[in-house]
């Protein structure tokens, strides 16, 4: 008996250690499946694949026709992540599948796809599905005759130099990439109905989309500025996808590469294609611009608990505290564009949350002249980010019977009505009466 008192204590005292673990748990993906085409590329690529499991994470290398891939087993994903590098598989190994890839990141996985010349029919659709649509020639490469990448040798312009970055801190770090990056390989257009892919390196209006071994016989389909070169995607369900047209982009051969732009005199002696490839990797895997929101309250203004009903022209408090993932520890985040709405049907009150710069987000109003069954909704999407829908139902009642106001002042005049009414009657009755 007394041993198991002691236990009971022992659980007890490291409860408040289990709870931190949970409320420290990091977001990022730490088990990565990498399909490759060949095991080559495992070499060819190592510093590319070096600097993720520098950062911590587990990779596991199969090629993607191995019959024993599986990405889950009983119902439960042995992964977190999948690195896509076999631009050339036309089907996948074991039981994966076009459906089982979409799947895993419906599920919430992310996910990284490099395509190639002649890439296959599976990585085309993959694409399709996440809204990037190749070249439909399978021999079609970027060329640029006016941002190509100087060398030794003029070769046919398909080694492309660009520095047309999306301008976003979040995707691709506060560090400023000062030298180009090489791309060689296919571009890619984005599906105008879907507004969730973004591009992240793009092509520069000179250049076209053509099979570099044979004149033109038509009008290119890709031109100019329509073309990408890497484009992710961050779905509904926050779950985040990279798609690139060139396996090289993350070769060890580009990244130790010196690189100048045509009619540029500047000469950088690294491309920056490691830098880039790396800062997109860390957005990738949830290593930056990753949002939670925890201790969710709402309360009358004079109260602290939070009540089960508000009566109507109430004043409340709401508050939220809002993280970020560093790649380390939650760090309190800092905005000014936190909103929330009280609403049924359509928002009665917006409010913009004041901060207090340590996370604690917060706001004060007036519950409406309109009962009924409302939400306190926080839907929060910046570029970048993950997004936050938070939403907590609450009723709002009218007065009850006994809780109006003896006399209310706007009847004031209603009120000196009738007492004048019964004071006039009872004159006239006296003067009836009595008056000879």
């Amino acid at each position: 008996m007394a041993n198991l008192c002691i236990s009971t204590l022992i659980l007890l005292s490291l409860l408040p250690i289990v709870c931190l673990s949970f409320s420290t748990e990091s977001p990022t993906d730490r088990r990565i499946l990498v399909l490759l085409d060949d095991f080559a590329i495992k070499s060819s690529h190592s510093i590319f694949f070096k600097s993720l499991q520098s950062r911590g994470f587990d990779l596991d290398f199969k090629l993607a026709d191995d019959r024993q891939i599986a990405l889950q087993r009983y119902g439960q994903y042995l992964y977190d992540a999948l690195i896509l590098f076999a631009p050339t598989t036309e089907q996948l190994g074991g039981s994966l599948d076009l459906a089982d890839v979409l799947d895993f990141v419906d599920s919430g996985h992310d996910l990284i796809l490099s395509a190639d010349v002649n890439a296959s029919d599976l990585i085309r659709n993959i694409a399709t599905e996440c809204g990037v649509d190749f070249d439909e020639d399978p021999s079609a490469m970027v060329i640029d005759h006016t941002s190509y990448a100087l060398s030794d040798t003029e070769g046919d312009h398909t080694l492309i130099a660009s520095d047309d970055f999306i301008q976003s801190n979040v995707i691709l770090g506060s560090t400023k990439i000062e030298a180009p990056v090489l791309f060689k390989g296919i571009g890619h257009s984005l599906n105008p109905a879907n507004s969730l892919v973004l591009k992240v390196l793009g092509a520069s209006p000179s250049a076209y989309s053509a099979n570099p071994n044979s004149k033109l016989s038509n009008p290119p389909s890709l031109t100019g500025s329509a073309i990408s070169l890497v484009s992710v995607v961050q779905a509904r369900n926050n779950a985040r996808i990279m798609v690139t047209g060139s396996l090289d982009i993350f070769s060890n051969r580009l990244f130790k590469s010196g690189v100048q732009k045509a009619g540029n005199s500047n000469k950088h002696e690294k491309s920056g294609n490691e830098q880039f490839v790396t800062e997109l990797s860390k957005w990738v895997f949830h290593e930056r611009g990753h949002l939670k929101a925890i201790n969710v309250r709402h309360h009358k203004a004079v109260e602290t608990d939070e009540p089960s009903m508000y009566r109507i022209n109430d004043d409340l408090e709401y508050s939220v505290e809002i993280y970020e993932w560093s790649g380390t520890s939650w760090e309190p985040y800092v905005a000014d564009d936190v909103q929330v709405q009280f609403y049924m049907m359509s928002p009665y009150v917006l409010k913009t949350l004041s901060t207090n710069q340590k996370g604690l987000y917060h706001t004060s109003f007036k519950v409406p002249d309109v009962y009924g069954v409302f939400q306190f909704k926080v839907e929060y999407q910046r570029l970048g980010y993950t997004s936050l829908s938070l939403a907590k139902q609450i009723p709002v009642r009218p007065f009850r019977h006994n809780e109006y106001e003896r006399f209310i002042t706007a009847a004031f005049p209603y009120y000196g009505a009738s007492f004048s009414t019964m004071a006039g009657f009872f004159i006239f009755s006296i003067v009836y009466l009595y008056n000879k």
